[in-house]
């Protein structure tokens, strides 16, 4: 679930620079992913289908996903997806499973995790590209 320091912290946008002048709150979009990941059963296999199926349930899609490697605390797999947001734009948001592999939760990115966020501009631009 979204503990309320991941809630408070600023959003990055999906350019990968922090909006510091944006709501502290995570987007309506974002809790509704994170809704539909409840059923999660757990474990590494189905992490990566479990957020794929969900990302496309809302529109959107599954990037890639990657060992957290410390980036995160209390994690141990990223994934990171592209979502519509509110302008049906699209954002890059995070979904996280956690350390013991059993819980998935999202998180819009902050400082710690930018540099996932111009990765994931970079792969889109990449594939658009081709």
């Amino acid at each position: 679930m979204i503990s309320p320091e991941i809630a408070a912290r600023p959003q990055a946008s999906a350019l990968g620079g922090i909006d510091h002048q944006s709501e502290p709150m995570l987007p309506m979009e974002l809790l509704e992913l994170e809704l539909s990941l409840e059923g999660y059963a757990g474990g590494d296999a189905g992490f990566c289908e479990a957020v794929r199926q969900a990302a496309a349930r809302s529109g959107g899609e599954l990037l890639f996903d990657l060992p957290a490697g410390g980036l995160v605390q209390d994690c141990r797999r990223i994934a990171v997806l592209r979502i519509p947001g509110d302008g049906q734009e699209m954002r890059v948001v995070l979904a996280l499973l956690d350390y013991n592999g059993t819980e998935i939760r999202m998180q819009a990115p902050d400082e710690e995790t930018a540099p996932l966020v111009r990765f994931a501009d970079a792969f889109v631009e990449l594939l658009q590209r081709i």
